[in-house]
């Protein structure tokens, strides 16, 4: 990409507070971008070969979206904490294993997206994130949902292709858990914790592709009570 394209770009952003360049080959996040740590609020580089994100990411203090989709970013820098005011971060397609543990600092957050990564261990310290709506972790490959998955705020957690024989009987005390998928893993049905069905708020537990037939979660005790609110959630959207 010509430099007089890229200035163009630029001056566009300053404008309107959006800079989207996506597929151009670009390897590394734009320095250019650091005149407009002012004005930023949506930043989208998806479809580039990006590895690094630098710490002077750190600095966009306006930012409510970041999207690197299909990058070839490895980790991110602690200091992506600083960006108090994001909302949506989306990174699905890199090749991401661990997350800091600053991420945690993203108060504002309300889409987490790390689908199609090759993240092996449920990520911690995520329950600070009050606001979080949606936590994509599909197609990785983690093993086991832990324990500390109970402090976790979000509505959402999609877990869909991966590899998971274990899930915690705690997953059912996130307070607003509503929608939970584990379609594609390695569940037998003795390895679903009754207390999903019988004591969660859950009203969308998907789990089509495991070890198990789907019909055979009615054997369960609490079954009754999870058809009771899908059937409740599914006339409210009706």
């Amino acid at each position: 990409m010509g430099n007089s394209a890229l200035k163009t770009h630029l001056e566009n952003s300053q404008k309107t507070g959006v800079f989207q360049l996506t597929a151009k080959g670009l390897q590394e996040f734009p320095e250019e971008l650091q005149r407009l740590t002012a004005n930023l609020r949506t930043v989208d580089l998806s479809g580039n070969k990006i590895e690094l994100l630098p710490p002077a990411i750190g600095n966009f203090l306006h930012m409510k979206s970041l999207t690197l989709n299909s990058n070839r970013i490895t980790a991110l820098p602690s200091e992506i904490s600083k960006l108090k005011k994001l909302e949506t971060l989306s990174l699905n397609g890199n090749r991401i294993v661990t997350l800091p543990s600053s991420l945690g600092q993203l108060k504002a957050l309300r889409t987490l997206n790390l689908s199609g990564n090759r993240i092996s261990e449920f990520p911690p310290g995520l329950g600070t994130l009050r606001h979080l709506d949606l936590l994509d972790l599909s197609r990785n490959q983690i093993r086991n949902v832990p324990a500390h998955v109970s402090e976790l705020q979000t509505i959402e957690i999609n877990l869909n292709q991966n590899q998971i024989s274990v899930l915690t009987e705690e997953v059912s005390k996130c307070p607003r858990l509503k929608v939970l998928r584990l379609e594609e893993n390695c569940l037998d049905l003795s390895s679903v914790p009754q207390s999903i069905l019988r004591d969660s708020q859950v009203s969308l537990f998907s789990v089509e592709g495991n070890l198990f037939e789907v019909k055979n979660l009615r054997d369960l005790e609490g079954y009754d009570k999870y058809m009771e609110r899908f059937t409740a959630t599914k006339k409210k959207f009706a």
